[in-house]
């Protein structure tokens, strides 16, 4: 079984600007998404892991770390590297490059969010093994939402100022509403059916969770990114991240 781990970081962010590269404790944010994926692959022999980028800078940050496991030479074209570029097309292209170019069909595609890094092996390696072992076709991380949309989240009511629960339900307390989750963006696991089917978004009815049993948040503004680089430089995190 053939798998391809993605690391996709595009050269432009206008909530947190140049943040794939940005200092994090001392070294690039991506550093500890590519550091992940070197030790993840390093524990199997089928494993192939490809940069997705347009930016000639984080191509040269990357190149800096010596990761020799790490391909850098696929450019993402421009259309695939703007603000309304899905991630599906991104993966499928990079796919299609790595193939063409090994000979290999891979299996199983793994993708990394580098705006996500709070994520460990054995994250990755209990979530594939839990994709193999079922009939599902992808897989992805998610923490146990802190916000029920049966209990309370609102919304407003069709055409008016009123609102009311965004789920129905007569649920008294959080504990007793329907578990939910947030959805982390941390990693994505798909078997290859997934990109043989003309899907345009992660869920499908043979879709699965991986729940992580620690804290994982993905970087969307800036306040966002000092509350992670508190977490790391203080060892606050309540697992162990790779550095």
């Amino acid at each position: 079984m053939r798998s391809l781990l993605t690391v996709c970081a595009r050269g432009g962010s206008k909530g947190i600007p140049g943040k794939n590269i940005k200092p994090l404790n001392n070294k690039p944010l991506i550093y500890y998404t590519l550091k992940t994926a070197v030790a993840y692959a390093s524990l199997r022999d089928d494993v192939d892991i490809y940069l997705s980028t347009d930016s000639d800078e984080i191509r040269s940050e990357v190149d800096k770390f010596s990761f020799d496991s790490v391909k850098t030479d696929y450019d993402r074209p421009k259309e695939l590297a703007t603000d309304s570029s899905g991630k599906l097309g991104v993966i499928k292209d990079v796919l299609e490059f790595a193939e063409n170019k090994t000979g290999k069909k891979y299996d199983y595609i793994i993708d990394l969010d580098v705006t996500s890094p709070l994520r460990t092996v054995d994250d990755l390696q209990l979530a594939f093994r839990k994709l193999k072992d079922s009939d599902a076709i992808n897989i992805f991380s998610v923490n146990p939402a802190s916000r029920n949309p049966y209990f309370n989240m609102v919304e407003h009511r069709e055409n008016s100022i009123y609102v009311k629960l965004v789920k129905d339900g007569e649920f008294l307390t959080r504990q007793s509403s329907p578990e939910v989750y947030d959805m982390n963006a941390s990693f994505y696991i798909w078997k290859r059916e997934f990109f043989e089917i003309d899907q345009k978004n992660n869920i499908t009815d043979k879709t699965i969770i991986y729940s992580m049993p620690h804290l994982c948040f993905d970087l969307d503004h800036p306040l966002d990114f000092e509350f992670m680089s508190f977490l790391i430089e203080t060892n606050k995190l309540d697992f162990t991240l790779l550095k």
